[in-house]
């Protein structure tokens, strides 16, 4: 068999309708990767990010400026290849003024303005070493990666199109992070 025939063919988005239900499938670079359910303290860190950005950012409430739209787990196509690039991050967020009114389809083909990834131990290799550089490359400006077993939040910023670390916060901390550094929030809310 010549090395042209072995190789596999590009992942389409038919095949991540065929996965079975409760996991969750993403297409990078042409390849699929699926991923289990998350785990209880991933779970916690997603619902806890939600819960400090959502009343905030997209309300206005609890003195935010309001002006985004917070969502958990959205399915991307991103790219001019929509199979090229599906992506589900565990948070992302646009401003409102970018993305005025959320579409009918059940995905979303404008890149956020701000992603979050929840960091396991199942998926923190495909998002620190395919993830996390495509998202530069398509021009999300702000990323969170947070891990629930360290109890860290790292924050980034695209400059010049290469990540910058503005700051990496720890246990309990206090922190005004990018790009919602209009509000301050204690760390435990994510892992306790």
């Amino acid at each position: 068999m010549s090395d042209l025939a072995k190789k596999k063919r590009p992942a389409v988005y038919a095949d991540l309708l065929k996965l079975p239900e409760g996991a969750i499938g993403e297409i990078v670079d042409g390849e699929l990767f699926v991923s289990p359910r998350p785990n209880p303290q991933h779970a916690l860190a997603e619902a806890g990010v939600t819960e400090v950005l959502r009343g905030p950012f997209q309300s206005g409430k609890d003195g935010g400026p309001g002006g985004w739209w917070i969502l958990p787990e959205p399915e991307l196509h991103l790219g001019p290849d929509e199979n090229d690039k599906i992506f589900v991050p565990d948070l992302a967020g646009w401003k409102k003024e970018r993305l005025p009114k959320l579409p009918s389809e059940s995905f979303i083909s404008v890149v956020p303005d701000w992603i979050c990834e929840i960091l396991s131990p199942s998926n923190m290799r495909l998002d620190r070493t395919k993830k996390v550089p495509r998202y530069g490359e398509l021009g999300v400006r702000h990323l969170w990666l947070v891990s629930p077993r360290d109890k860290t939040l790292e924050v980034l910023k695209l400059e010049n199109g290469k990540w910058v670390l503005l700051g990496t916060h720890a246990d309990d901390e206090k922190v005004r992070a990018e790009p919602f550094q209009a509000i301050e929030f204690d760390l435990r809310v994510l892992w306790e």
